[in-house]
């Protein structure tokens, strides 16, 4: 029997950071759903096609192909067999991905590596409806958020110190525009589930949220 943590909250919530770290302390394998759906994004993108073309997407989604594998713990995102984990995390793709997602065609691609993950593994997964939809039977669900404005400036000061220019204005502008895309698309929306524990970030530390989150967690090493 596995035990699956999902953390699923708004963009820029943290949860990738948060759930690598809470994986890498239990020793579970962390899945980045979002890293998935970025993936399809890159291709649609290099594809030049519109998220909005369901047609020309469902068309395009056999000849992607998306995998992962792991390197020292970390997930590497492989399109057509390509390691693209540094290529998909720009505003661009991520804009495309939250489209995407709005997709059943897309969705249903996805949705079987990473119940298979979940079925084979001790997994961390994140996303934006994994504890209602990707895995409802977990057995620790988190929903993770945070302020509009804490999100901004968390995101700023992240490509900030990659060397990327950008306005903090419009980060922020883009947050909630994401927010509004996730929250009110028809086919799994982002919401709290019934059973997920609420935990707002704003004014917490990466270590305070992770200890938080273990202390929840009623597994034990086999």
């Amino acid at each position: 029997m596995t035990y699956n943590i999902a953390i699923d909250g708004p963009a820029g919530a943290g949860k990738s950071t948060i759930a690598r770290r809470v994986a890498k302390e239990l020793s579970f394998i962390y899945v980045d759903t979002g890293a998935m759906y970025r993936t399809i994004a890159l291709s649609l993108l290099r594809c030049g096609i519109d998220a909005k073309d369901e047609a020309r997407v469902s068309e395009a989604l056999p000849g992607i192909q998306v995998s992962i594998a792991y390197r020292d713990g970390e997930q590497q995102m492989l399109l057509n067999g390509e390691n693209v984990s540094g290529l998909i995390r720009t505003e661009e793709v991520g804009n495309m991905a939250s489209k995407a997602a709005a997709l059943p065609c897309v969705r249903e691609k996805l949705l079987d590596l990473q119940k298979e993950l979940a079925r084979t593994h001790d997994v961390v997964m994140d996303g934006r409806d994994i504890g209602t939809n990707i895995l409802p039977d977990a057995q620790l669900k988190i929903y993770l958020t945070a302020s509009a404005d804490t999100r901004a400036e968390r995101r700023f000061r992240e490509l900030e110190a990659k060397g990327i220019s950008c306005s903090l204005e419009e980060i922020r502008e883009d947050i909630i525009m994401r927010d509004e895309q996730d929250m009110h698309r028809e086919i799994a929306p982002l919401m709290q589930a019934e059973d997920a524990v609420f935990l707002d970030s704003s004014d917490m530390s990466v270590d305070e949220v992770t200890e938080k989150i273990k202390s929840l967690c009623r597994w034990e090493k086999k």
